[in-house]
């Protein structure tokens, strides 16, 4: 099934979608909407043009297992998206995947402006990565 991730950010979000097979996340795009009501729609716009079946939401829990401010804009976020599209829409637990995109891209010596514009579509990739494979690991153990 073709699946999307959203790392929401306050001026880029960054989306990433996976192959019908789950196999492979990769990079689509950022979008730059700093107001949530017109980001979602633009999020739901992304999902059809993709033909995803499902979306998935980053939401940054503390690392003590509170939710901030973030969290709470994630959330709003894949309510407003659940009202939008017919397909399926989760959340996901994001802790530090922008360290993980920041470290991924000083080992691949990607600095400066170009950085900033794929940091997050990064961010994305490994949220979908993630949430990938905790699929795969579920549907294992469902089958032992």
């Amino acid at each position: 099934m073709k699946i999307m991730a959203v790392d929401l950010g306050d001026a880029r979000t960054g989306l990433a979608v996976c192959d019908r097979l789950e196999m492979m996340a990769s990079p689509v795009g950022v979008l730059h909407e700093p107001v949530l009501n017109k980001l979602v729609v633009q999020i739901a716009n992304a999902a059809l043009e993709y033909d995803v079946k499902m979306l998935v939401v980053g939401c940054p829990i503390n690392m003590d297992g509170t939710k901030g401010e973030r969290a709470q804009k994630s959330e709003e976020a894949a309510a407003k998206l659940r009202r939008l599209v017919d397909i399926p829409v989760e959340l996901w637990d994001e802790r530090n995947t922008t360290v993980q995109a920041t470290t991924y891209l000083n080992a691949s010596d990607v600095r400066g402006k170009k950085r900033k514009d794929i940091i997050d579509e990064v961010a994305a990739t490994i949220i979908l990565e993630s949430y990938l494979q905790y699929r795969k690991n579920t549907r294992q153990e469902e089958k032992a």
